[in-house]
């Protein structure tokens, strides 16, 4: 089976990162490429694929890299909720993301939403000065 080949500019797009990035990542070895006769870099579908997050496990490719950052935000902190605490209109969702916590206040209707629960893995989305968080 011929694989497809990428453009740098295609491949930062689907792995949502820029476009300098991507560049990098060829130089210092972190992604392979291959070289056209003319000199241009081109990157194996299968070396996207390899750099998917695990958590996109589920499906097959395709269904993957429709699910893969379906939101702007690039400061994107996955790991699991370790607590849930439930006072009106908010809630306050503590995830634990290495050997770190994180805390976000949203409203309860949207961590009702999301069905979060302690263990479940999610993401929180660093903007500025706030965190939103996301089912993953």
């Amino acid at each position: 089976m011929v694989q497809k080949l990428l453009a740098p500019r295609e491949a930062a797009n689907i792995l949502g990162v820029s476009y300098p990035t991507l560049k990098q990542w060829i130089y210092r070895g972190k992604i392979k490429s291959v070289k056209t006769p003319g000199g241009h870099h081109r990157v194996p579908e299968s070396e996207i694929d390899r750099l998917f997050p695990k958590k996109l496990d589920r499906g097959d490719i395709e269904a993957r890299r429709g699910n893969f950052r379906k939101i702007s935000g690039r400061n994107q902190l996955i790991g699991r909720v370790v607590a849930i605490k439930f006072s009106g209109l908010l809630a306050q969702v503590t995830m634990a993301i290495g050997e770190q916590h994180i805390t976000s206040i949203i409203t309860a209707d949207a961590a009702k939403e999301l069905r979060l629960k302690p263990g479940e893995r999610a993401a929180a989305l660093i903007k500025s000065t706030e965190v939103m968080i996301l089912r993953v």
